[in-house]
């Protein structure tokens, strides 16, 4: 199972960016599909997740502000981000719990990262 995101860039403060990731490979299903970060110095931190029946929950400093969705027909996530802040600089990772072969073959697939970078 391999995850692809893409969608970073450089954006001025108060600007948006929207990441998207897409699963692909050998699987029977996808449970819950998140976003973490990991900026300069700092610890990866979860920023959103949303399980299969689209409830979502969100750190507290993308809370109001960054919006998690996905569309289970391509097996992708995607995060609206808004009024973005030099403090959300960081490398975005998507992150999904698969079910390989069968529903008994559970596991966690990463993505390769995303580069989001604020200005100010």
């Amino acid at each position: 199972v391999q995850l692809q995101a893409f969608g970073g860039g450089l954006v001025q403060a108060g600007g948006s960016l929207r990441l998207s990731c897409t699963a692909s490979g050998n699987m029977v299903g996808i449970n819950a599909m998140s976003w973490y970060r990991q900026g300069p110095g700092r610890e990866r931190e979860l920023v959103a997740a949303i399980t299969v029946d689209g409830s979502a929950i969100y750190g507290q400093s993308s809370k109001g502000r960054f919006d998690i969705s996905r569309i289970d027909a391509s097996n992708s996530v995607h995060l609206q981000m808004n009024n973005l802040e030099p403090e959300d600089t960081a490398v975005y990772y998507c992150n999904a719990h698969v079910f390989g072969s069968s529903y008994q073959d559970a596991l966690h697939a990463w993505g390769q990262g995303t580069q989001v970078t604020v200005s100010s």
